[in-house]
């Protein structure tokens, strides 16, 4: 083990766990893949609709939803977003007229969020050409056993995001895979 000397005191320096080659290009193809598909995604939405791809995720989750509507808290978590950005988007719909906000009935401590009618016709005008696009990207590039191994994979990461960091380890030890 190395030591190093900082501020007056040596202590132990351990080395990163570094990449091996296979898992360094698979790094790096998901970062490509993570800073592309989105840019793409914008691309064909702003096109052929005038939305954001984040917009459209809004839209969507709110269609879904019983009755076209979710409280405001429950769908910044359902699209991965701070109550602050959820709230600016709505701002952005409502004055559209595709989102309707209002005083959740059950309980007048949350605000709820609608898809109107008029939200409802650009979904349903939309989504065909996002559909497309995500088709030809991502879903039409693998086989249907590559789309499980891919949807497994993104569920895997998902719970290890959800999931508290595990207890300090040891840098340089490996998890057994």
């Amino acid at each position: 083990m190395k030591r190093q000397l900082i501020a007056g005191t040596v202590v132990p320096v351990t080395e990163p766990d570094w990449l091996d080659e296979q898992e360094m290009d698979t790094w790096l193809q998901i970062v490509r893949v993570l800073t592309r598909l989105p840019y793409a995604l914008d691309a064909q939405l702003v096109r052929d609709a005038g939305l954001r791809h984040f917009d459209f995720q809004v839209l969507t989750q709110l269609s879904q939803a019983p009755a076209r509507t979710l409280r405001m808290h429950e769908l910044a978590a359902q699209v991965s977003a701070s109550s602050s950005r959820i709230a600016h988007v709505v701002d952005r719909l409502e004055g559209h007229g595709w989102v309707h906000r209002e005083p959740c009935a059950e309980d007048g401590r949350f605000t709820n969020a609608t898809l109107t009618d008029e939200g409802w016709r650009k979904v349903v005008e939309t989504a065909p050409g996002h559909v497309a696009t995500v088709r030809r990207l991502v879903i039409d590039t693998m086989s249907r056993e590559e789309l499980a191994q891919v949807g497994s994979i993104g569920r895997r990461i998902l719970q290890a995001l959800d999931s508290p960091p595990p207890d300090a380890r040891p840098t340089g030890t490996r998890r057994s895979r």
